[in-house]
């Protein structure tokens, strides 16, 4: 305990003015303690472990006497306690630092998951739209709170309004939520169950998006109808009319037909090795090329200015030896003009059920062709090539029976 002496009224009190240590009485320990300046300012002196310790209680007389005495009560109920004031302090200004650094709002975790995985993603559109819908959607109901903070209800409250009548976008919004709060997780900015979580969470409290709208599939033009299609296509003129009939002879993807490039392309072998950096799977895929794919590539390589097979024209001149691929609208105002329902990925779809319907070949080659990973994690494993041979056939038959 600190040393007791007979207690000081407020006057005696202003009047102390002996360096050191000047105990008032009233609690024990108590003490005004003057420096060598002259500066006086409180203590209250107590023993922990038989170590002296001098707890301080602020400047006089800014604090007043009766305050001190306030505060030096408290320092005793402490001790009381067996807490030792001073290292009791330290640790709430330990907490409070802590939970300065973890203060991180949503729009701040936002930013800081997108930034660090943009690279990661295939395109920057996809990084845009991310950021859209963060912004369009969450950021108003939970930005500016602290991802700490942010409880389910909230969650609810953003994604209820939209849940119903833009499922898919609710959908996609509430993962890329739920992938933020992972985030801020591991990061240590939280330490609540991930509020977007959809399993054990919200699926309890949402309907499933399957169940609330039904998927909407690319309009696909008949396989029966293609060969005459095919005639109507040719007679179109414009290097969107040619990367379009690419697309149904090689059964890729337009984005992938969009951004072809030379140096892709084996005319010698008819192959067009597309990379995994383009390829939706992340994984290289490798195009045998039919004789009237070849015979598109070979014109186009007539005419050819820059690195791309199927060039924007648009602002294009002989300088330019990069270019621009064709914008993602340019196949689809081909098939408008035409005044065709469909769109130029429901050719693959065409493709698809030609070889189902029309065809020996066995599934697999159907789906390799078209490059769709397999969802099968054993046949997976053991299968290492990529059925190239049998492709090029597949490949052959499907431009014989477009182009008949």
């Amino acid at each position: 305990m600190g040393k007791r002496e007979s207690e000081l009224g407020a006057l005696a009190v202003s009047q102390i003015r002996r360096r050191g240590i000047n105990f008032v009485g009233g609690v024990a320990g108590l003490a005004i303690n003057v420096t060598k300046s002259g500066g006086r300012s409180w203590v209250v002196r107590y023993t922990v472990a038989g170590k002296r310790r001098d707890k301080g209680l602020g400047g006089y007389p800014d604090v007043t006497l009766a305050d001190a005495k306030i505060a030096a009560r408290a320092v005793r109920a402490k001790l009381a306690q067996g807490i030792d004031p001073i290292e009791d302090a330290r640790a709430q200004r330990s907490q409070l630092i802590a939970a300065q650094v973890s203060a991180i709002t949503f729009s701040q975790a936002a930013k800081q998951y997108i930034d660090t995985h943009e690279s990661t993603w295939r395109n920057s559109k996809h990084a845009q739209q991310w950021r859209n819908t963060i912004q369009t959607y969450a950021e108003p109901v939970i930005g500016k709170m602290l991802v700490r903070e942010v409880t389910l209800q909230q969650i609810i409250s953003l994604l209820e309004p939209i849940w119903r009548t833009k499922t898919e976008t609710a959908s996609r919004l509430r993962g890329r939520i739920e992938s933020i709060f992972d985030w801020a997780i591991a990061r240590g900015y939280r330490t609540e169950t991930n509020p977007a979580r959809w399993k054990g969470l919200l699926d309890t409290m949402l309907p499933a998006p399957g169940k609330i709208t039904k998927t909407d599939h690319h309009k696909a033009l008949p396989y029966v109808k293609q060969p005459e299609f095919m005639k109507l296509l040719a007679a179109q003129q414009g290097i969107g009319a040619r990367a379009l009939e690419f697309t149904i002879l090689t059964a890729c993807r337009s984005g992938e037909v969009r951004g072809a490039k030379w140096s892709e392309i084996d005319l010698a072998n008819a192959v067009w090795t597309v990379p995994a950096s383009r390829m939706k799977a992340g994984k290289e895929h490798r195009v045998p090329l039919s004789d009237a794919a070849l015979s598109i590539i070979k014109s186009m390589k007539e005419s050819a200015f820059c690195d791309y097979v199927f060039p924007s024209s648009h602002g294009a001149n002989a300088s330019d030896s990069e270019g621009k691929p064709l914008s993602d609208m340019t196949l689809t105002a081909v098939l408008r003009r035409m005044e065709v329902a469909a769109v130029p990925h429901g050719f693959r779809s065409t493709f698809r059920d030609w070889c189902a319907e029309q065809t020996d070949f066995p599934r697999e080659v159907a789906e390799m062709a078209l490059a769709h990973a397999i969802g099968n994690k054993v046949e997976a494993a053991y299968r290492r090539g990529d059925l190239f041979d049998k492709r090029k056939q597949l490949m052959q038959d499907w431009a014989t029976f477009a182009r008949t």
